[in-house]
């Protein structure tokens, strides 16, 4: 089994760092292909594990793909399955994604029950709520979850929490609906903005997407399109604070800084300084970093998938910080091996306490989801000694050859078996 190890030191990461396409972008574009009856191009697609299981999902409900490092071209002329199997959705939440466009196209999707990170609980009955809202019906058996219906009509649906993944798998079912659909609280992220401009750009009629409220109304049938996914901006923070806790000077190229205010906003009140050109940025880091207060709220507020990097910052913080996790219950699993590595860290309920220390030590640590993952690369740049992370195929579902981008910048930094 592979592991990552990295030799600390007090060296500032410097130079240049590409960002790749967004994942959690692709993945739901890649989804609402299968709307279309013919081909989607798509760049900036980022060759990551995640995105080659939805890629394995579409070909087993029918669609041709071709794809050379981060363009795919999917054609879903011939879709004519509607089951997603059990060996492929097990590897990915996202998978569930679609079930959307399927009910939409076929009248019908069977699913099985997703896997993914073991972060918290994220159910998908706000999915089925939404499905049922425009005419659906929905079982649950075996494993799996069957939606059906002979028509979709078009409907008023309130989301009790503005979850990502139920707003993009409604808005995707709505495009082909009969009428009109309004999504209330619906999740505002960037990565729902890039779907709708996808599905506008093949022909979808989609109102309101970064807001609240989302308007849909319902097309006969969506065309052809070339469309090149967003940057990561999940990526773009986690080398933000890479070169926040070296004490580097680095530059992050193919950023979209508007996606990234919450995280900006943290680092530069902890002492960070930024400098902006049209795609890209410059992140100049104090000797010391001053220690904040974070809490994760839904786009746009801080981001969830952004707090294990900034709490593995306020490790050696100067002072106490207080970060609070509201999205996911689960999402302090990184804490303990923090703590093996000499963090000083309280965890209560939803809240963690985190006292600032000199340095940190290196020790063996394993990944225990994708961002956690990619927190304990953090620390391993600044402990003192070498570090090895292992379970390190977390990381591989989100970030696009980090170990070489690291190391370009100046980290010492190797994959190893």
């Amino acid at each position: 089994m592979e592991k990552i190890i990295i030799t600390g030191s007090s060296s500032p990461l410097q130079g240049t760092v590409k960002v790749s396409g967004a994942k959690n972008a692709a993945l739901p574009i890649l989804a609402a292909s299968l709307l279309c009856q013919g081909v989607s191009t798509l760049e900036e697609v980022p060759p990551l594990q995640d995105v080659k299981v939805m890629l394995e999902v579409l070909k087993e409900l029918g669609a041709d793909i071709n794809n050379s490092k981060d363009k795919v071209s999917v054609n879903s002329s011939n879709i004519e399955k509607s089951e997603a199997p059990y060996e492929l959705v097990k590897k990915m939440r996202a998978s569930f994604l679609v079930a959307g466009p399927l009910l939409a196209r076929l009248g019908e999707a069977n699913i099985s029950l997703p896997g993914g990170c073991a972060i918290g609980t994220r159910p998908i009955d706000l999915h089925l709520k939404g499905f049922e809202a425009l005419g659906a019906k929905s079982e649950c058996g075996n494993g799996y979850i069957k939606v059906w219906a002979d028509k979709l009509i078009g409907a008023n649906i309130y989301l009790d929490f503005p979850s990502v993944g139920a707003t993009e798998n409604i808005m995707m079912a709505a495009t082909l609906a009969e009428g009109q659909t309004i999504i209330e609280n619906a999740a505002a992220e960037p990565e729902i903005v890039d779907l709708a401009n996808f599905l506008n750009n093949m022909g979808a009629n989609i109102r309101g997407a970064g807001t609240s409220v989302i308007k849909i109304k319902g097309v006969e049938s969506l065309r052809d399109c070339n469309y090149t996914v967003i940057p990561d901006r999940i990526e773009a923070g986690t080398y933000m604070v890479a070169a926040a806790i070296t004490g580097g000077d680095i530059i992050v190229e193919n950023v979209i800084m508007d996606h990234l205010k919450p995280v900006v906003a943290k680092l530069q009140e902890s002492g960070v300084k930024f400098q902006e050109a049209d795609t890209s940025v410059r992140v100049t880091a104090p000797q010391k970093i001053k220690a904040v207060d974070i809490k994760t709220l839904p786009y746009p507020g801080f981001p969830t998938d952004m707090q294990p990097q900034l709490l593995t910052l306020m490790t050696v913080a100067d002072g106490s910080s207080v970060v609070t996790e509201s999205i996911f219950e689960n999402r302090f699993m990184h804490v303990h091996q923090l703590e093996r590595m000499g963090a000083k860290v309280k965890i209560h309920e939803r809240s963690a306490l985190v006292t600032g220390v000199e340095r940190l030590s290196a020790a063996e640590v394993k990944a225990t989801d994708l961002r956690a993952g990619a927190a304990l690369l953090l620390a391993g740049l600044v402990a003192e000694g070498t570090t090895e992370v292992t379970d390190i195929y977390h990381i591989d579902r989100g970030y696009v050859n980090i170990v070489a981008k690291l190391e370009r910048m100046g980290a010492k930094i190797k994959r190893s078996k």
